[in-house]
């Protein structure tokens, strides 16, 4: 059974997504409270479709995001481009409590500036109503990468949260063809699916791709040569270097806080076990013993503890052990099946792979009450990653028999498929928030 070798090998299968094209998001469930918001489109762009045009990527991460409800731009009567140009009274008329206005100058360097409103308040002016504007001057090809910004801006503006537009997400494409041998790529790409990058090209599986904390480098297992070794790449040079090829399993890396180790699962000396690995040195610590499958490592943010998958209870279930005393504590007791376990960014909750009856979903636990929440319903779904500001998780599902891409809300009360029309997807990983 598929799940079965996930756990015995602290490998995670995923979905489909084409190598030079972006994927195709659609909002599956959104949030009756979502916020009614219009971006204006920006002075100085006239196509709209053009991937780098900014205000269609600033209109497009806040729609996606469950949390902004936009206003359709066909329907606007006015369409504005500076603060002082801005009608409150109409805007709010039409529904919004907040409008963003902006204008694109190209040259050798592109001068773009934005500004967002709060024309719910009724302000008499609109230089009041200004929550905050920002110019910018980038270089004609980060035009796309700078609408992620402007949406990240906004987002922290008015939800008080970190945005994630400007992340990335790693996972491995997997390209079947009658009668050829599958072609395996590690990709990294932008966080909603554009700009994909092969790291790694492979005849043989490529598996559980990790972000370092620095999100500088991606851990992983390749079995390029027949065996799994578990290699650490640099994402911007492609170096490389093979740092476990211990006979049996070499599997599941998860990286320290501070990028000085790794967690590691090994069965060199028998069953499938924790070790932890000093990067510097490359000596090996044992953590787990016993003839139980110890899998799935995951940090915590403090980097005291690791949490695992195990069956040591008779089934899977996720455990803690402290680093220090190497006391392991049990925590999922709901259901008879919880594996790949991860820790949200502030260390309050856990996500993870919950099965009830016959299906499996992703949860979210929370640590101080125990509470569960199950996040997704489609039946197969797995392999969940938390985005970095704990808001979201990434994971893989299943439409009409192909596998896609998910993403939903901690709450459970949005959720979005990202898919593409042909090859099929392992192993996502969301990257911590960049620099």
């Amino acid at each position: 059974m598929r799940l079965s070798l996930k756990l015995l090998f602290g490998f995670t299968y995923l979905l489909p997504v084409l190598a030079n094209a972006a994927l195709d998001i659609t909002v599956t469930q959104g949030t009756s409270s979502a916020l009614p918001i219009a971006i204006v489109p920006f002075a100085g762009q006239d196509n709209p479709q053009a991937p780098d045009n900014v205000s269609s990527v600033v209109m497009s991460d806040l729609q996606e995001s469950g949390q902004f409800k936009v206003m359709d731009p066909q329907s606007m009567q006015q369409q504005p481009h500076t603060a002082s140009a801005v009608n409150a009274s109409y805007w709010r008329s039409a529904g919004n409590d907040n409008v963003v206005v902006g204008t694109v100058n190209p040259g050798s360097s592109t001068a773009v500036k934005f500004a967002l409103l709060d024309v719910f308040k009724g302000q008499a002016q609109a230089s009041n109503s200004i929550l905050t504007q920002q110019s910018f001057t980038v270089a004609s090809n980060k035009l796309r990468a700078l609408g992620h910004h402007i949406s990240d801006i906004i987002y922290q503006q008015l939800t008080g949260v970190r945005g994630v537009f400007s992340t990335r997400i790693a996972y491995v494409l997997v390209q079947r063809s009658q009668g050829q041998a599958s072609r395996y790529i590690l990709n990294v790409a932008d966080a909603d699916g554009y700009n994909p990058k092969p790291l790694l090209t492979s005849n043989q599986p490529i598996m559980s791709p990790a972000w370092s904390h620095d999100a500088t480098r991606l851990a992983y297992v390749s079995f390029e040569k027949v065996t799994p070794k578990i290699f650490i790449q640099n994402v911007s040079t492609g170096a490389r270097q093979a740092i476990s090829a211990f006979p049996g399993i070499n599997g599941a890396p998860a990286w320290s806080p501070d990028d000085s180790k790794l967690a590691l699962v090994l069965s060199k000396n028998g069953s499938p076990k924790i070790y932890v690995m000093d990067l510097a040195s490359q000596s090996l610590r044992q953590v787990t013993t016993g003839d139980s499958i110890d899998t799935e490592p995951n940090w915590s943010p403090g980097g005291k503890s690791l949490i695992f998958t195990s069956d040591r209870g008779g089934g899977p279930q996720v455990y803690q052990v402290n680093l220090s005393s190497g006391q392991t504590q049990r925590l999922t007791f709901d259901g008879n099946y919880n594996a790949r376990a991860s820790f949200s960014a502030d260390g309050q909750s856990i996500v993870m792979i919950h099965r009830t009856g016959n299906d499996y979903n992703i949860a979210v636990q929370d640590l101080q009450s125990g509470t569960l929440q199950v996040i997704t319903h489609s039946g197969y779904d797995t392999s969940p990653s938390f985005a970095p500001n704990g808001r979201f998780v990434l994971y893989e599902t299943d439409a009409g028999h192909r596998g896609v891409l998910g993403v939903a809300s901690t709450d459970g009360r949005v959720s979005r498929r990202l898919s593409t029309q042909e090859g099929s997807v392992q192993d996502p990983a969301w990257s911590p928030f960049l620099s």
